[in-house]
């Protein structure tokens, strides 16, 4: 059922019957880290009214132009048939019964609110300018909508030194999360703190008071290793976020420090999804890492997963590199290593939403996933509907998974 629909149950039905102590901090190699720290992708001139995005002296739109120039090379030329064209949620009644159902979640790589998009909001008056019909359908219809957020929402702060790009959102900003169905978000990542401990306490307390939920960070560790816990269709999901991408070892959360769940060392994590997987029918984990713009994963990013399933994770989904990386089974789980970007800069090749599909009743089943492929252009995310564009992401997906299958509907499944 969709999230529309849920709503409007739960009216009906009340008619009728009358948030950001733990463990110590992690131990990490800042000469790793600033080996990995990678440039992030640039932003154009334009209107900084709704985000800070403050670039080095000497950056100007060649550099841009560079940046989308090697994302074109990265798409392998695709066919411009598209150009012109913690909450929980319990599932309502329906005339199926929940063991007939199947119930839906969404899942995107990184978001970023950046100028190409909020001036393709102004333009067109609204979110249809940032998102599509077909995106924003799909998202309706969905029983949760989860994000990577790479960036804070505050007006405070102070911004981090030695960091080629920092991001930040005005706190008003949240409403277009709210337009877009966002349910939730993870802040485990390299900008949450672009501004310091001040805008990461601010952004956790606006998506508070917006009711949207977050995992990834708080003001300390407990509250940083603390999952979105979703309720549909009978069933209990946790996602927890982490991140093995900051550029600095003070930005992990310590026992009493604000901060991020790092997993450079992956105990803390490991121990979570272990207490995670005794409560719940399944865990989630969404993970920051990777090389930027690097299609394929680090050997460590394939330990590690293989690592969170070990520990109970039934599925893995990362973010980070800005672009697509392939998607490995292993043990009957799926590690989907990068969405890349859906929702950020002037020009995304290629993009997906990963559709989570979750069989109804008590009964345990396997997760039936899909990616609904699309691109980007201007701050303008949209479905692909060409027969080309469609055969030509599914190739390029097959051709980066190992021990996966990419169906011609986007549908994943493992090798036999």
């Amino acid at each position: 059922m969709g999230k529309r629909a849920q709503i409007l149950t739960a009216v009906l039905v009340t008619f009728l019957l009358a948030g950001c102590g733990g463990h110590q901090s992690e131990q990490i190699d800042l000469r790793r880290i600033n080996a990995e720290t990678t440039v992030e992708e640039s932003q154009s001139e334009g209107d900084h009214s709704g985000i800070v995005i403050e670039l080095p002296e000497n950056q100007d739109q060649s550099q841009t132009d560079e940046f989308n120039r090697g994302n074109d090379e990265i798409s392998g030329g695709i066919s411009s048939e598209e150009e012109s064209g913690e909450n929980q949620i319990e599932s309502g009644g329906t005339d199926e019964t929940e063991a007939e159902q199947e119930f839906h979640l969404l899942f995107s790589g990184d978001v970023l609110l950046s100028d190409h998009v909020l001036n393709a909001y102004q333009r067109a008056g609204g979110i249809s300018g940032v998102l599509d019909q077909g995106y924003r359908d799909l998202i309706t219809n969905a029983d949760y909508f989860m994000v990577n957020e790479e960036f804070p929402f505050s007006n405070r702060g102070t911004k981090a030194q030695d960091k080629q790009y920092t991001f930040r959102l005005a706190p008003e900003k949240v409403s277009m999360f709210q337009e877009l169905g966002i349910d939730a978000v993870t802040l485990a990542n390299n900008h949450a703190l672009d501004y310091g401990t001040d805008a990461l306490l601010d952004s956790c307390e606006v998506l508070d008071q917006a009711e949207i939920a977050h995992t990834g960070a708080g003001k300390n560790l407990e509250e940083a290793r603390k999952p979105v816990q979703i309720e549909v269709g009978g069933k209990r999901i946790a996602v927890i976020g982490a991140t093995r991408v900051i550029p600095q070892a003070d930005w992990s959360a310590g026992v009493s420090h604000p901060g991020m769940l790092a997993t450079y060392d992956p105990t803390v994590l490991l121990e979570e999804i272990r207490k995670q997987k005794q409560e719940n029918d399944y865990v989630f984990v969404m993970v920051h890492w990777g090389i930027e713009r690097d299609e394929r994963p680090q050997e460590y990013q394939r330990t590690l997963g293989k690592q969170y399933i070990d520990a109970g994770a039934d599925l893995v989904i990362g973010s980070h590199p800005h672009v697509l990386q392939g998607v490995e089974y292993y043990k009957g789980k799926a590690i989907v290593y990068s969405l890349g970007n859906f929702i950020f800069g002037s020009s995304i090749p290629r993009t997906a939403l990963l559709e989570v599909s979750l069989p109804g009743g008590k009964e345990d089943g396997n997760l039936g996933l899909r990616l609904i492929s699309g691109t980007s252009k201007s701050g303008f995310t949209q479905m692909f509907t060409g027969e080309t564009s469609i055969q030509e992401f599914v190739s390029y997906m097959q051709g980066i998974s190992y021990g996966a299958v990419i169906g011609q509907d986007g549908r994943i499944s493992q090798e036999e």
